[in-house]
């Protein structure tokens, strides 16, 4: 489980103008809602947000957002991120306030392991991966980092299924739990193999310089 800080100012002021002024200023609006309190309106560092963003971490993970100037503890989570759509940059964020034993949902990475000794990929076969998070819930404190899927016995023409992963304990998929769904995450392809066609045999012929034998034949 990871954990983050964040430190944020009370934001007084609203409006496209405002939030304009707040992004030249390297500063970036956002607000933390839920909770059973009121919204909070919030400003923070862009270049710092912007830094946490990268980190995939971030994103399923309880955030301390200390607020200056304001009252009471706000632990949250990433509920949303909005992009400039010319420049992709973020220009607004959205925080849902959590508490460590509330069950959330959480988009969580799947990292493969011991993929590129794998025999399948030994033998020239194709890694494929079907699915890079898994959508799990569990409590807002036990959210893993990621997940690691490992593909040491993987074959050729084979696959790794959700049931094949041993989730950390606590950590639920709804679609094999109440769906029923064996879902793949990641598969292995046997090599392609370029096949010769009959009429790039023909063409090759021409090339070499054997067309008088097919027209000889013809006669």
């Amino acid at each position: 489980m990871h954990s983050f800080e964040l430190e944020a100012e009370v934001r007084e002021t609203s409006g496209k103008s405002e939030s304009r002024r707040l992004r030249r200023a390297g500063k970036l609006p956002a607000i933390v809602y839920g909770g059973g309190k009121q919204e909070l309106p919030i400003i923070l560092d862009a270049l710092t947000v912007s830094k946490l963003l990268d980190k995939e971490e971030f994103h399923a993970a309880m955030i301390d957002i200390k607020v200056k100037g304001a009252r009471g503890k706000n632990t949250a989570m990433l509920k949303s991120v909005q992009y400039d759509p010319i420049k992709d940059v973020p220009t607004h964020l959205d925080f849902f306030r959590v508490a460590a034993s509330d069950i959330v949902h959480a988009e969580v990475a799947l990292h493969l392991i011991n993929f590129e000794k794998c025999p399948g990929a030994v033998k020239g076969g194709n890694i494929e991966t079907i699915r890079h998070h898994l959508d799990v819930t569990c409590r807002a404190d036990s959210i893993p980092g990621h997940i690691d899927v490992d593909c040491s016995n993987l074959e050729i023409g084979h696959s790794i299924h959700i049931q094949d992963i041993k989730l950390p304990e606590g950590v639920h998929v709804q679609e094999l739990e109440a769906e029923g769904i064996n879902f793949t995450i990641v598969s292995c392809s046997a090599p392609r193999v370029e096949v010769e066609t009959a009429a790039e045999t023909v063409e090759t012929e021409v090339e070499n310089g054997k067309p008088e034998a097919a027209e000889e034949a013809g006669e």
